[in-house]
Formats: structure tokens, C-alpha cells, sequence
């Protein structure tokens, strides 16, 4: 059993930035997809940003192409999620998902993901 542990969420302002981060206790991200998904109240979880840990490929959705970045960190053992540009749209709790066994086309699929943090709470006011 991974277990995935969330940091970084807040409340900011509109057009404000957040940055999250993600990490495996006890492991590293050395071989796996890791991926951010994220749920507001009322909807349904949503694909935000993957990325590959070999050979550092990188996802996103189109929602937040261009606003967001997410990066691993081989010296902390780390993926954050940079977010720019933030939205009230955006207000959602955010997950971080691990798996070892995706294949490309199927890193937005968050059923497929065997591993999950339990959520950072990102709030942008209206």
C-alpha cells in the first residue's frame, strides 16, 4: 500500500497561485504515473495534470492548460502542481493519484489509479 500525502492548498484570490505537492511515504515515484485529479461539491471527480514519471511526460486538461504545470522532483521525491491564473472554477479538493501499471492513454482515468492522497481543499473566492 502507497500512501500519498497532500500539501499546499489554501484560499486565494482570483488570478492568485497556489502551489501543491505530492509525496509517497517510503517510496519514491521511481517507475510510476502520478496524477492530479480534482472534485468540487456537487460534481464529479475530474482528470487536472499527470505526469510520467520515465520519461517525464506531462498531461493536462484543457481547463487548465496553460495556467497549470505539474513537475516531479527527483531530489525531494516530490510532484507539484503549479497553479497560475487561478479561477473560482477551480474551487475544488485536490487529490494526487499514483499507479505503476497505466498505460498512455489511459492517465486521465482516475478509476485506473490504485493509490490516492486524501485531498487538499483549493478554494478561489467569486
Amino acid at each position: 500500500q502507497v500512501q500519498l500525502v497532500e500539501s499546499g492548498g489554501g484560499t486565494v484570490q482570483a488570478g492568485g497561485s497556489l502551489r501543491l505537492s505530492c509525496a509517497a511515504s517510503g517510496r519514491t515515484f521511481n517507475g510510476y504515473w502520478v496524477g492530479w485529479f480534482r472534485q468540487a461539491p456537487g460534481k464529479e471527480r475530474e482528470f487536472v495534470a499527470a505526469i510520467r514519471w520515465n520519461p517525464g511526460h506531462t498531461y493536462y486538461a484543457d481547463s487548465v492548460k496553460g495556467r497549470f504545470v505539474i513537475t516531479g522532483d527527483k531530489t525531494e521525491q516530490t510532484v507539484s502542481l503549479q497553479m497560475n491564473g487561478l479561477k473560482p472554477e477551480d474551487t475544488a479538493v485536490y487529490y494526487c493519484a499514483a499507479d505503476r501499471g497505466l498505460i498512455t492513454s489511459s492517465y486521465s482515468n482516475g478509476a485506473l489509479y490504485d493509490y490516492w492522497g486524501r485531498g487538499t481543499q483549493v478554494t478561489v473566492p467569486s
